[in-house]
């Protein structure tokens, strides 16, 4: 695989770390596009803190990870955006930054062909939005023909922190900047997916669900939409279609329309169509969550992956899928890929019009606080003035208006 991988902050840490266990329980073939040509993790992993980094280190198998490739500090960014980019000014934590960018160009550099980063994050943190804005910002000035495909995570509606509303009209600004896609998952839209699995699984409503089955279910996600596949890999060994740049030039036909929406059902049924029914509704009730009917929302394009023991039922069987997905996405074309998996999955990712509910919703709180004062000295001692806020609402306005004529 031509991509290196970075995961930023504390959350994109514990995401890394449920992929990389997926990746690393692989046989080697499907371990191997993942890899250097030493066998190293093609995998950087950097955060303020040292202590998810280190967990990372010893829960994941085979001393896949480079170690120079393990980058920490010694104190956290505050949960501040401009802390996380602008950094702090003495001792050794002025150099996460070049670190990271040097064990990035390392990396590149061992490839036989670099084409772009993707970027585990979240953005709310200072360290997952602020730090990863500038790498993503520096990466695409310095690698200017390579992707670069952000997994964001999006906090609670409810709040997790105070700045989470700037932190994530930055981060989300930055994005729409210099990242060529942005595959969101939702907290609140993960935690009620993962309940209800639970529910229907276990039959305990009650269960509290843990942030480690959130993070399986966003990397279970990332697993339907990237993972190699067996039916598209040659005598050779190579695998075709597996490339997150793929997943780019099927989903993001405009760039100025980046947002990403991605759900995911599975089933131990054996026949395809429960698969096609159970799962087309599924991932129409996830776009529910949004807020509006889906009357009111259109795509600009969709990828439906479907994973399972039987290669071809998928194909044979497919036209009752076809039928739901264009009903719940309002798009007139579907591109599917063959299944390959122990259980039937069906994995969706979208350029929905959806995603500018959200962005509508960040930008409002936001502005609510930047015109009553709050909190922006926090911002103001570490760099960040009042022209990079007027940049970032402007540029995430831009955004909700060009979705909103898609809806129209």
């Amino acid at each position: 695989m031509s991509a290196v991988w970075l995961q930023v902050g504390q959350c994109g840490n514990q995401i890394g770390q449920q992929w990389w266990q997926i990746i690393t329980n692989t046989n080697q073939k499907e371990m191997y596009p993942f890899c250097s040509l030493d066998g190293k993790l093609s995998a950087i992993s950097v955060d303020s803190e040292p202590k998810v980094v280190r967990r990372l280190q010893k829960q994941i198998k085979r001393k896949v990870f480079r170690e120079s490739n393990l980058i920490v500090g010694k104190a956290g960014r505050g949960n501040n955006w401009a802390y996380g980019y602008h950094g702090v000014h003495s001792g050794n934590e002025q150099n996460l930054f070049s670190q990271t960018m040097e064990a990035l160009r390392k990396e590149v550099e061992r490839k036989d062909c670099y084409c772009g980063t993707v970027i585990f994050h979240s953005l709310s943190g200072g360290t997952g939005a602020g730090l990863s804005s500038r790498l993503c910002e520096t990466i695409r000035e310095e690698y200017p023909l390579g992707r670069i495909l952000s997994v964001s995570v999006v906090p609670h509606q409810s709040g997790e922190s105070s700045l989470q509303h700037y932190n994530s009209l930055l981060c989300l600004s930055w994005l729409q900047r210099y990242a060529d896609g942005v595959l969101l998952f939702h907290n609140d839209e993960v935690l009620k997916r993962v309940a209800a699995l639970q529910e229907k699984e276990m039959a305990e409503a009650s269960r509290q669900v843990s942030f480690a089955s959130m993070n399986t279910y966003i990397t279970s996600c990332l697993a339907g939409l990237l993972h190699p596949l067996r039916i598209f890999t040659t005598q050779s060994g190579i695998s075709m279609g597996m490339e997150p740049w793929e997943l780019l030039r099927s989903v993001c036909p405009i760039p100025a329309l980046k947002f990403l929406h991605t759900a995911q059902s599975s089933t131990r049924e054996s026949y395809l169509v429960v698969l096609a029914t159970c799962s087309a509704e599924a991932v129409l009730a996830a776009v529910l969550l949004q807020g509006k009917s889906p009357a009111q929302h259109r795509s600009t394009a969709l990828l439906a992956v479907a994973r399972g023991p039987q290669e071809d039922s998928f194909i044979l069987n497919h036209a009752l899928m076809l039928r739901k997905l264009k009903q719940a996405y309002r798009y007139p074309l579907s591109s599917l890929a063959p299944p390959d998996h122990h259980r039937h999955t069906l994995t969706i990712c979208a350029n929905h019009s959806s995603s500018a509910d959200f962005l509508q919703r960040v930008e409002q709180r936001a502005k609510v606080m930047y015109k009553s004062g709050a909190f922006l000295h926090w911002y103001q001692r570490h760099g960040c003035e009042g022209e990079e806020f007027g940049e970032a609402f402007e540029t995430v306005r831009s955004v909700v208006k060009e979705y909103s004529h898609l809806a129209d």
